[in-house]
């Protein structure tokens, strides 16, 4: 009784984001929900619908129940091209679609030193964040430009992590699932290597008091959502978020991205996956040097309801290019209509011509 008790005093006492994460470990270990990923490779799409995910109440962005699964395009090590990415949101005893509101993101990592080392480029292991990309509310699907594409070898692996969103409904009762799918063909000299960078807006906050306000309205600061996720050090001490708050009305934050494009020479964009949240109006990849935007991302939100309606991406078969001896930053434009504060965060999934990668893919 005592074990009870406590226990549910712990639990009360849980962030919503940890919460989530209790329920739905007890739910799919007890198997009182479906627990298992369905896998459906037949074709040259990797299809699977996840375990179900219970939405009893609101859950914000980054807080809704997730699970993740390891995923193999193919069982040897045949030259495959990624091409796409998709997610839809099911219902759970139907498996027809439902409203993609309740899709939070789905990210696709990769196990960079297998990935390298697989290409011969054990120079790229450990530069940065293993991710290939981010689906997310308003950008359920995304595809390359014709004739380009992610290479690797079928059997390399990737883990898929999807999220469940619920913003608008407070007494939901629901059991949803994702359906995730991965485009992709097998080897084709004519298509050209893509490489990823992961670019996002990070802000200044106060480590020593970080919730307080009201800020100083002449300084960059912000209020992070929390400090133990979403939290970098700048090099010289000084603490950046990743996840912060807006305040009622419209705001512009703004920052740069040149430590994180690591750009040894000029590159060859072709194409951007986007990741905000609700009340992001524009994110823009912006010249520094020229003052010029290299392309904005529109944002349409929903007029009568919280949520995102569609998050333009950048794709482009020529492709645009940046220069190693430019300034980049990262332009969010927000609008909160509500009377309260609300959770942000700005990202890009940049993908690069890669001359180095389509070398090695040519040689005999």
């Amino acid at each position: 009784m005592l074990l009870i008790i406590g226990g549910s005093i712990w639990y009360a006492l849980l962030p919503t984001r940890h919460k989530a994460i209790v329920k739905t470990e007890f739910l799919l270990r007890t198997g009182l929900v479906d627990n298992q990923w369905v896998v459906d490779n037949a074709t040259q799409q990797y299809q699977m619908i996840s375990p179900a995910f219970l939405i009893d109440g609101i859950y914000k962005s980054m807080e809704g129940p997730k699970a993740s699964n390891y995923v193999q395009l193919s069982q040897d090590s045949t030259l495959l091209w990624i091409t796409g990415f998709q997610v839809k949101a099911l219902d759970s005893k139907t498996k027809k679609p439902i409203s993609n509101d309740f899709i939070c993101h789905t990210n696709v990592d990769f196990n960079d030193v297998n990935y390298f080392n697989n290409f011969h480029l054990q120079n790229r292991i450990g530069k940065q964040y293993p991710r290939m990309t981010s689906l997310s509310h308003g950008l359920e699907h995304f595809r390359f430009p014709k004739g380009y594409g992610v290479p690797m070898k079928g059997n390399d692996w990737l883990f898929v992590t999807t999220q469940s969103l619920n913003h608008n409904l407070p007494d939901a009762n629901y059991l949803i699932k994702h359906e995730v799918t991965i485009e992709y063909h097998k080897a084709d000299q004519r298509t050209k290597p893509l490489m990823s960078r992961t670019v996002f807006v990070q802000l200044p906050y106060d480590k020593n008091d970080p919730f307080k306000e009201p800020l100083d309205p002449a300084s960059n600061q912000c209020v992070p959502v929390e400090t133990k996720n979403h939290s970098y050090d700048d090099g010289n001490g000084n603490m950046l978020s990743g996840h912060w708050v807006i305040p009622s009305g419209k705001k512009t934050y703004r920052s740069s991205i040149d430590a994180q494009l690591q750009m040894k020479d000029s590159l060859r964009l072709h194409a951007a996956a986007i990741h905000v949240h609700p009340f992001a109006t524009s994110i823009t990849l912006f010249d520094k040097t020229t003052n010029q935007p290299i392309f904005t991302s529109k944002i349409t939100n929903h007029k009568d309801k919280i949520g995102l309606s569609e998050i333009e991406p950048f794709s482009s078969e020529k492709g645009i290019w940046l220069y190693k001896t430019h300034q980049y930053d990262l332009v969010l434009e927000t609008n909160n209509t509500t009377a309260i504060e609300q959770d942000m965060m700005g990202s890009m999934f940049l993908f690069f011509y890669d001359q180095e990668l389509d070398d090695i893919l040519k040689r005999p």
